[in-house]
């Protein structure tokens, strides 16, 4: 019977991984994606994901991994990305990559058998930052059915005020870009996506209060968001995997994302 059990599991969960889908190509620089895609019937409802490393560093299987299992267990297909990166490319290159592969994934959703109309974003820390911005400002076809934020900036005056001063990193994204024109805050309307913010009460690179501040605006612009806190959670998905009682996001971002795109 425990044999059968596990086949059968491994017949529900298995997926198709595909690395280094060329997606974009600004300026000749040539953006890949990697795509997990569901077997069985569809068409499937999908995330796109975009990595962290404060604007500066990393790639779509960097920070980012221990989102795969969860989504790829619950029959998500996933698309996580590489975006330009600064000192070389500043704001809005990330905001403007995660937009070409949004609208990749949708031209090619019946190859990747997947709903074009069921397509979230998803970030964690600068990727967070990135998600919640493209959510707050992208209307029409590509605009996402749904955004979770994990721990991202989503006010870069408060983000100052509360850290004193803007990291290095930061400040080499941001460049003379205005604080207020980077910021999700400033840009809240009441048609803006559903929003689950997800973020640890002991941040120390991003502090706490960015996801309630939002997502109180949002409320009172009529806009829908719900934030669930890690209590005792530092910056990291990485480092919540050594802690059982900080994975509990999991289950709350599946259940989320499966009653927010039905």
């Amino acid at each position: 019977m425990f044999l059968a059990l596990t086949a059968l599991a491994a017949t529900l969960f298995a997926a198709d991984l595909k690395k280094d889908i060329p997606f974009s190509s600004p300026g000749g620089l040539p953006l890949l994606l990697d795509a997990s895609i569901p077997s069985g019937n569809g068409p499937h409802p999908a995330v796109i994901i975009v990595h962290g490393g404060g604007f500066v560093r990393g790639d779509k299987q960097t920070f980012v991994p221990p989102l795969f299992p969860p989504l790829t267990e619950a029959g998500f297909a996933w698309f996580s990305i590489n975006y330009r990166l600064a000192p070389t490319h500043q704001f809005p290159a990330p905001i403007e990559d995660l937009k070409a592969a949004f609208e990749f994934v949708v031209k090619n959703a019946k190859e990747y058998n997947i709903d074009p109309k069921r397509i979230a974003i998803m970030g964690e820390s600068a990727g967070g930052t990135i998600v919640a911005y493209y959510g707050a400002t992208v209307k029409g076809k590509l605009r996402p059915r749904a955004v979770v934020d994990f721990y991202g900036v989503t006010d870069w005056e408060f983000h100052r005020d509360e850290k004193e001063e803007l990291s290095k990193d930061a400040q080499s994204w941001l460049g003379m870009t205005p604080l207020k024109t980077a910021s999700a805050i400033n840009f809240i309307r009441k048609d803006m996506p559903p929003y689950l913010f997800i973020h640890g009460t002991k941040d120390a690179q991003v502090p706490f209060p960015h996801s309630p501040r939002m997502c109180s605006a949002m409320r009172l612009a009529g806009a829908v968001c719900e934030v669930y806190t890690i209590e005792g959670g530092g910056h990291g998905v990485g480092g919540w995997e050594k802690e059982p009682a900080f994975q509990t996001y999991k289950k709350k971002m599946v259940e989320w994302l499966r009653e927010t795109m039905r």
